[in-house]
């Protein structure tokens, strides 16, 4: 917690953050979606979850770092709820060319776990 008069850094705190200024870097928010504005995210408990905007469950993000981690794990719930095992998943995210995560060659069960429970 910051102490009064200290400056506090806000930082785009999704797990994989794409924003090529940096983790700082936020564009004002504006009518129409940018891609580098400031972004609520439902976190740790997911909106799909029952999670609400609260200040204990929201995490802030880029609108890009944040719509990119919304649709891997979408993509990765729905396979799970299928049966598929994490190697299958990977496997399929691999077939489709669905992007990876920084650091990333291809997608592995570790990766897919990570993207998921991040």
């Amino acid at each position: 917690m910051a102490q009064r008069g200290q400056i506090v850094e806000l930082r785009c705190e999704m797990p994989n953050c794409y924003c090529h200024k940096g983790r700082s870097y936020f564009e004002a928010k504006s009518t129409t979606r940018r891609l580098w504005a400031p972004s609520a995210d439902h976190y740790p408990r997911l909106k799909a979850d029952g999670g609400h905007l609260v200040p204990s469950n929201v995490r802030l993000a880029h609108v890009l770092c944040n719509q990119r981690d919304y649709l891997w794990r979408t993509r990765i719930r729905r396979m799970l709820e299928k049966g598929m095992a994490l190697e299958q998943i990977a496997e399929s995210l691999n077939t489709k060319g669905i992007p990876l995560p920084h650091g990333s060659a291809t997608w592995t069960a570790k990766s897919v776990r990570k993207a998921y429970v991040s």
